[in-house]
């Protein structure tokens, strides 16, 4: 059996198992969402979990410097993850979206008959902006105008998003915050089940 053959099986296998769960990780640049939704992935793939992991930051970076713009990007960040969760897989973790409307344009992506768990990462502007004064990949974010206005905009953004989860990055540590995403999906699947 070629690899492909035998990851398909696999994830079909899982599917048959475990119903689809789509965990949207959002919040503002900065905040801790690529740290926590690898460590998300990982820990659903040591436990048996067939995931695919979508960065809306990686979807853009196939176009840089040239990138014709953001709003293309989270276009193709949508269509990939819709994609993804078509596949047989358990789990589909998206992660880039900062806004309740991007998030609403990303679930309209999810199959019916999954479930999804929004999870919100955020941090105090002051960590945040030291995070992104010490990434070399960060461009604009780097702004201290640019990212103090995203975050004066968050809470707003954060109380229409009414995450299943709430994650502050600094106050707590990765594991933790990936235990309580790790709940929020066992919850999902029960709910799942019983309808």
């Amino acid at each position: 059996m070629a690899l492909g053959e035998e990851f398909r099986h696999r994830g079909q296998m899982a599917s048959a198992e475990l119903p689809l769960i789509v965990v949207l990780i959002a919040g503002p640049q900065a905040s801790g969402k690529s740290t926590l939704a690898a460590a998300v992935a990982t820990a659903l793939r040591e436990q048996g979990e067939a995931v695919a992991l979508i960065e809306l930051d990686q979807i853009a970076a196939m176009a840089l410097p040239t990138l014709p713009s953001w709003d293309d990007a989270h276009r193709i960040f949508e269509s990939v993850t819709g994609m993804w969760a078509r596949t047989g897989l358990t789990c589909v973790v998206a992660e880039g979206s900062g806004t309740y409307d991007e998030l609403r344009r990303l679930r309209s992506q999810v199959p019916e008959g999954a479930a999804t768990v929004t999870v919100a990462a955020t941090a105090p502007f002051a960590v945040a902006f030291d995070r992104a004064q010490a990434d070399p990949t960060r461009g604009v974010s780097k702004e201290r105008e640019f990212l103090g206005g995203v975050y004066e905009r968050w809470p707003r953004q954060l109380t229409r998003i009414d995450p299943d989860v709430l994650i502050d990055t600094n106050a707590v540590p990765v594991d933790l915050g990936v235990a309580h995403i790790q709940d929020a999906i066992a919850s999902a699947r029960a709910d799942l089940s019983t309808h």
